[in-house]
């Protein structure tokens, strides 16, 4: 075990001293000033980050996804629809409730919504679109026309909400479906559909498997735009980003964190006690490994969300802040921080691997990562562009799904499922706990006040989700036109061959 945690912990470490040296070089520079306070606080934060990151991971590989493959077979096997349904609807729910990634978008929004109506109303959208999935394996429906449904959808209620005056919400509802397909949610979502897939059959029952996250990753979306459709309210603001390092402050951040991690776990917990009584009846040595993964992502989740509230927001912010007063240079350092991000994240190593093994070498990791690389920096890198310019951020994710959803009738469905599930891979923890706060920091400074930071600075998440549909499946529409110009380049050397090369053995 000792062996795995120290694994888990390099990798998280690969993942955030990457954002450690870049705000550190910084500071060198007249570019920024931090005082020794910020600087001393952000680096013992960004220790305690590795350490809460590596723990819960390892927490969720021991328990989010066994339980996920465990309630997936188990509930299949039952061969009653109705208790799956019911079942996954409500562990969608639990599972979005203790997503980190989503409790800490919420808390930066606390001003304008309640950080509980707008989790519970994600939650909500997560477990009807879990259901949705569900069915779609169950009656093995195609992905792309669902998506294709779904995201009609989505723009149509856009429309209303702009019709309804409530624009400014539009970057958070988008936001929504980044944040929501986070390192605990992926895990078990992803491991259900191996269970249930595995279980129901089918020559394409690991291509089945995929697309879960692509339709989990509407439902947000789609929630939080309904709740702006019946809200009113003030939304001009601006997220409080408080670098206290008062001992009785931290003790008390620490404390108020456990709270809402065991009572987000322990509806987790109660749900699968109830299941494992009445159907799963898994063996003790299977319950014990549950229990110490939920042990390790309790460790984990109360670390990873203090060291971002106590010490990485608040410099992320501030770096914002002074870099946002030269819009070229934030602009540039955007592109920079973008493609650093995901290089260093460690999930996005093992997309590369999974599409490399799945397409046979098509498309390799190196390419792959390239290509993530240079998407999201562009994310970012246009997003800073937004900021500066005020523009809405409708003018990117229009075109950018119409492109996603247009390449998914000229590329395999496995290579659209693929695509669509990695959403949430690129835009990980350090998304939303440094690239937001640090693009709310260079809204307020770029525009000298707090009516723009939900409209301008919000939707960044969204664009980082955004960069592998369109980057795998152009690399999928590649490896196809690749392979055609292959095979009729072979079949035309076949019937331009000289006959008398031909040997006719009768």
């Amino acid at each position: 075990m000792g062996a795995v945690l120290l694994k888990k912990v390099k990798e998280s470490m690969i993942s955030v001293l990457p954002v450690v040296a870049i705000v550190f070089i910084l500071n060198l520079t007249p570019l920024v000033s931090f005082s020794a306070t910020e600087i001393i606080t952000f680096l013992i934060s960004s220790v305690f980050l590795i350490l809460g990151i590596g723990l819960f991971n390892l927490g969720a590989d021991l328990a989010m996804t066994p339980m996920g493959e465990h309630i997936g077979a188990g509930l299949t096997k039952l061969r009653s629809i109705a208790i799956l349904l019911s079942v996954c609807f409500a562990m969608g729910i639990l599972i979005t409730v203790a997503e980190p990634d989503l409790s800490v978008l919420a808390g930066q929004v606390e001003e304008i919504i309640s950080s509980t109506a707008l989790i519970l109303t994600i939650g909500v959208g997560v477990g009807l679109f879990l259901v949705l999935a569900i069915l779609k394996i169950i009656f093995r429906k195609p992905l792309s026309s669902m998506l294709m449904f779904f995201y009609m959808m989505l723009f149509a209620f856009t429309a209303l909400l702009i019709v309804r005056g409530n624009s400014p919400l539009i970057p958070l509802a988008f936001d929504s479906g980044g944040v929501t397909t986070g390192p605990i949610t992926v895990p078990f979502i992803m491991a259900l559909g191996v269970g249930i897939a595995a279980t129901i059959g089918g020559k394409h029952s690991g291509e089945n498997s995929f697309g879960l996250i692509a339709l989990c990753s509407v439902g947000p979306m789609l929630a939080v735009l309904v709740l702006g459709c019946f809200s009113k309210g003030e939304v001009e603001f601006i997220p409080e980003y408080d670098l206290n390092v008062a001992p009785s402050h931290i003790v008390h951040k620490i404390i108020d964190t456990a709270g809402e991690v065991i009572l987000a776990l322990a509806l987790i917990i109660i749900f699968f006690v109830v299941l494992q009584i009445i159907c799963l009846k898994l063996p003790k040595k299977k319950l014990l490994q549950i229990t110490i993964g939920i042990l390790y992502t309790f460790l984990g989740l109360v670390i990873f969300l203090s060291s971002v509230s106590i010490g990485f927001m608040p410099i992320g912010y501030k770096l914002g802040l002074e870099l946002g007063s030269s819009p070229a240079l934030f602009i540039i350092f955007s592109f920079i921080l973008g493609m650093v991000v995901v290089l260093a994240e460690p999930a996005v190593h093992v997309l590369n691997k999974q599409v490399e093994e799945i397409t046979e070498g098509t498309v390799s990791r190196h390419s792959m990562m390239i290509a993530l690389s240079i998407g999201v920096g562009a994310s970012i890198g246009l997003s800073a562009l937004r900021i500066v310019f005020g523009f809405s951020i409708l003018y990117y994710l229009i075109p950018g799904y119409l492109l996603s959803l247009g390449l998914s009738f000229f590329v395999p469905g496995l290579y659209t499922a693929i695509a669509f599930d990695s959403g949430g891979v690129a835009s990980g923890p350090l998304t939303s706990s440094f690239i937001l706060p640090f693009a709310v920091g260079a809204c307020v400074a770029v525009n000298s006040g707090a009516g723009s930071v939900l409209t301008d600075a919000f939707g960044i998440v969204a664009m980082v989700a955004m960069a592998p549909l369109i980057t795998i499946q152009l690399l999928g529409f590649r490896a196809v036109m690749t392979k055609k110009i292959r095979d009729k380049i072979a079949m035309s050397r076949i019937l331009n061959a000289d006959d008398e090369q031909i040997i006719d053995f009768m």
